[in-house]
């Protein structure tokens, strides 16, 4: 059933998917519903493989008014589940599974994770500046980075959206609003980083 990609160049790029009785078991689609999705998944992506880059092309085409590309970077990663830099048929069904079928809790982490730019667990109001060769960075330079620094995570997901739907900001300021407001709301404990716990608990009131 899997004979029709013998051109692929990458050894890597023919990425037979997990078998249909585990996707089963690991999304909320039937059998009917997974056979189809997977036909239209190969036809876009005949090596079974998605780059970053050809996920930006897809998802661009629905947003021909603006620019998706900062936007589908950071879905791109929340589809990414294992993190290897590519999407295959699985980490598709799989998320798509969440987004549509997934119970609230699901679907509100999927939206954390999406939220948590650098994967570090929480969504952060101040700048990071990155793992590694970062000892200056601590207790001493949090409140400058902080005082000097919008918001980060929020701020660059929120930019981006403004940017895909063709609504660019003069002067980021719109933007930083509504990374101001979700701060306000969803930050209880005020340290400047949001848990999914209290993500969860406010979008639950």
């Amino acid at each position: 059933a899997d004979s029709g990609d013998p051109d692929v160049e990458l050894p890597t790029a023919r990425h037979p998917p997990e078998g249909l009785e585990q996707l089963l078991a690991r999304t909320k689609f039937t059998k009917a519903e997974l056979q189809s999705l997977y036909r239209g998944f190969k036809n876009e992506c005949p090596s079974g493989l998605v780059d970053e880059e050809t996920f930006t092309l897809i998802y661009s085409r629905f947003f021909p008014h603006g620019d998706a590309s900062s936007y589908a970077h950071f879905l791109f990663d929340a589809f990414d589940a294992d993190r290897n830099g590519a999407l295959c048929f699985q980490d598709f069904a799989v998320g798509l599974s969440v987004l549509l079928r997934g119970t609230e809790q699901q679907k509100l982490r999927w939206t954390f994770d999406l939220y948590d730019v650098n994967k570090d667990g929480y969504v952060s109001k101040e700048v990071t500046l990155g793992d590694s060769g970062g000892g200056g960075v601590g207790t001493g330079g949090r409140g400058a980075a902080s005082a000097l620094c919008p918001p980060q995570d929020m701020l660059e997901i929120m930019k981006s959206i403004y940017a895909m739907m063709g609504q660019p900001a003069p002067g980021h300021s719109a933007p930083a609003q509504h990374v101001e407001l979700f701060f306000q709301k969803m930050d209880r404990n005020g340290d400047g980083v949001v848990t999914f716990e209290e993500f969860l608990a406010t979008c639950q009131e």
